[in-house]
């Protein structure tokens, strides 16, 4: 009985959190560039759902700030400034260095397991040029580092603002040359949290960010050039 009464409330949330996923890669891959207006109708007929799973997933969205809610105008995408790379960017250095830190400490062996396995899988995408499913492997991995950090408000703080710079993140590899310099700092990352070198593991991380942070803001110059 308890099943047959749960399946109606269910499926509404399923078709948000499909509406939220599918709203979510249009956004980070650029097929909805930033300051474009968010139109329901238009978006209904191209995720193939109602207008309220649409609505819910761009207000879930503007609590990850991908998406802009305008007062009585509606919603756009979240426009991507320079000023506001350079700030996140900062900040999530300093965020993914101390979880780094406390993850050399913290870390089971089980779950650099995982990580490196999410690592392999993240290979095998880019040997395939696969750009979409490496970036979902490559923020699952970040996501996991942090989360080994065993601190539950870095990790909150963390999720919050990364999901303000997921689309620059994305913007980064974009460029061949980042993408394959990308995955060389990843197999560093893995190699010293696999010594658990809290000295070297901080550095990387911090390195990591602010490479990516100088390819989007030269990306974001071309555009606006």
């Amino acid at each position: 009985m308890a099943s047959d009464t749960a399946a109606p409330a269910a499926e509404p949330r399923l078709l948000v959190e499909e509406a939220v996923e599918r709203l979510r890669d249009l956004i980070i891959q650029g097929e909805l560039a930033p300051g474009v207006k968010l139109n329901e109708r238009v978006l209904c007929v191209r995720l193939r759902t109602s207008r309220t799973p649409v609505r819910e997933a761009i207000k879930y969205l503007a609590s990850e700030g991908l998406v802009e809610l305008l007062p009585n105008r509606g919603a756009i995408v979240t426009p991507v400034t320079a000023t506001t790379v350079r700030e996140m960017f900062v900040v999530l250095g300093a965020l993914e260095a101390l979880a780094g830190e406390l993850a050399c400490a913290n870390a089971s062996d089980a779950d650099i397991a995982e990580i490196r396995a999410l690592h392999y899988q993240m290979l095998a995408h880019h040997a395939r040029g696969e750009l979409a499913p490496y970036f979902r492997c490559n923020q699952e991995i970040h996501l996991r580092l942090v989360g080994c950090s065993g601190n539950a408000t870095l990790v909150n703080t963390y999720r919050a603002l990364n999901g303000h710079v997921r689309r620059a993140r994305y913007m980064a590899n974009l460029s061949h040359a980042r993408w394959d310099h990308a995955v060389q700092e990843h197999q560093q990352i893995l190699d010293a949290l696999a010594r658990r070198d809290s000295a070297a593991l901080p550095a990387l991380l911090r390195s990591h960010l602010s490479n990516k942070m100088l390819v989007v803001l030269e990306a974001l110059a071309q555009q606006t050039g």
